[in-house]
């Protein structure tokens, strides 16, 4: 069984100053069998890591859609924001790619999701997180557990790192994976570990964000 952190960030996410070497030790350093980099709205660094190291980083994307975040793993080009979740979700489809959706039921991040709109997405998605270690209320991933067992849908995690101490902090034990629909048949014998984060390791993410702003005005 493999130990794998599904949510991670670099650099290239508009809120992470985390350099994607870093991150990939850090990765090592904590034990992760394998990974999955998820910038915001950009693939460029998941694409280069998993071109230097195949058999370790998934390329992956989080995604901002005009209704909520969605997950993608084993991207081979990067989606842009701003589509509705169906048009987000036949690019990924027709490129092969796994889709989850991100913290859904987390009320303090605007990539969360309305019900209905997530009821409407549910058929058409392979899985949903049911456990992200950056939610400061235990109740929103609980009720993302509790919505994938009524939809029938299979449950990812991750830490949602955006800083090095982060990776690893939560994800998923599952059988060893090396394609697309092995992974999708690894979700459904998938157990989460890990813990959350404190609700202070925002404010690093507001940092980054701050910091880059300010680096644009210079």
């Amino acid at each position: 069984m493999w130990r794998v952190d599904l949510h991670l960030h670099t650099r290239r996410s508009k809120d992470s100053l985390l350099a994607p070497d870093r991150l990939l030790a850090a990765a090592r350093r904590a034990g992760m069998s394998r990974i999955a980099v998820t910038d915001h709205n950009s693939a460029r660094a998941a694409l280069e890591l998993a071109e230097h190291e195949p058999d370790y980083v998934i390329p992956g994307e989080e995604i901002l859609t005009t209704r909520g975040e969605l997950l993608a793993y084993f991207i081979r080009e990067e989606v842009p924001p701003g589509l509705t979740p169906r048009a987000a979700i036949e690019r990924l489809r027709a490129q092969g790619a796994v889709i989850s959706v991100s913290h859904p039921f987390d009320r303090l991040r605007g990539g969360h999701w309305a019900l209905h709109d997530l009821q409407a997405i549910a058929p058409h998605v392979d899985a949903l997180e049911g456990f992200n270690a950056r939610c400061v209320f235990a109740g929103d991933n609980a009720q993302a557990q509790e919505f994938a067992a009524r939809s029938g849908l299979p449950m990812t995690a991750g830490s949602d790192a955006h800083a090095a101490w982060e990776v690893g902090r939560a994800g998923l034990v599952l059988p060893r994976f090396a394609t697309p629909e092995e992974l999708r048949q690894a979700l459904r014998r998938a157990s989460f570990f890990g813990r959350r984060a404190p609700w202070w390791v925002h404010l690093f993410s507001r940092y980054a964000s701050l910091r880059k702003r300010m680096a644009l005005r210079a």
